[in-house]
């Protein structure tokens, strides 16, 4: 089975097709939640098939530190994890997670930044795999290494500075919950409230109640306010900007506009980085 480049989501029941096929695709299984230890425990106990455990917070991310909590991974360690998981050049991995994809998002976006193209998420996650009744599997695969090479900034991002831009011309969105952007409630990060300027489109708005992404049309519809014509180019010329608390939730928008067809860029260090510099500025309420 092929699939083109720039696919963002693919279905159960297509992934169970694929995974059959004579090239299946490698599956990374990215459970993770937020201040919760690692999931691995949960993915040895039950996988979609032929997964291989990808660790969030040690694969896909540095130690926190003054460029936020989740930094970017250091290319080499991120290189030596990819091919620990068999992945190669041409490989077609799909990502997922518990159900609404944001730790799989991250895995995308990471793995799209690191120049491997051919990056799919799986819509609803192992929930909606158990739902349909696909099978499950305890066994740890062991796969051959792989020999991709990676490729930092094959996908564009936004430092503090153009962050800041964006977001004097209204085209940032924190994709945080609304009390953590009005500053009413922050349970993580040490300085509450935003990015003065930024807007307020909270990524748990991408998907329905069952962790599945909106349709492209609705979701070009959430967004289309952004532009200032009124319309949602998707060539690239105008992008979005998306920020959260450290660069994880904003990777679910990004996945979200691209399945709509839209333009966008993460603020990798996010708020942690950016309350880092006490002279950087900080706004509350609407």
């Amino acid at each position: 089975m092929t699939v083109e480049p720039g696919r963002a989501l693919i279905g159960v029941d297509e992934l169970a097709g694929a995974v059959r096929g004579a090239t299946p695709p490698v599956l990374l299984d990215v459970r993770w939640q937020v201040g919760l230890p690692p999931q691995r425990a949960d993915y040895l106990a039950a996988h979609i098939p032929g997964a291989r455990w990808c660790d969030l917070d040690a694969d896909l991310a540095d130690p926190p530190g003054a460029a936020g909590r989740h930094p970017l991974p250091d290319p080499a360690r991120l290189q030596a994890a990819v091919r620990r998981w068999g992945i190669r050049q041409d490989s077609w991995i799909v990502t997922y997670d518990g159900a609404a994809g944001v730790a799989a998002a991250r895995a995308w976006w990471v793995l799209r930044w690191a120049g491997l193209s051919r990056v799919t998420v799986l819509d609803g996650g192992l929930a909606a795999w158990q739902a349909a009744g696909h099978p499950i599997e305890s066994a740890e695969p062991s796969p051959d290494p792989g020999d991709a090479v990676v490729q930092p900034d094959s996908v564009p991002v936004l430092d503090a500075g153009e962050a800041a831009a964006l977001a004097a011309a209204g085209r940032l969105v924190d994709v945080r919950a609304p009390e953590r952007f009005l500053g009413e409630h922050e349970p993580i990060d040490p300085v509450a409230g935003h990015i003065p300027g930024a807007v307020n489109l909270p990524s748990t708005g991408n998907v329905d109640g069952s962790g599945h992404f909106l349709g492209p049309e609705e979701l070009r519809r959430r967004f289309a306010a952004l532009h200032q014509d009124g319309t949602t180019p998707t060539d690239g010329a105008v992008p979005i900007g998306l920020y959260c608390g450290s660069g994880v939730t904003a990777a679910h928008t990004a996945l979200a506009l691209a399945h709509a067809g839209m333009a966008a860029r993460v603020y990798p260090g996010s708020w942690s980085e950016w309350i880092a510099d006490p002279g950087r500025p900080v706004a509350t309420g609407p």
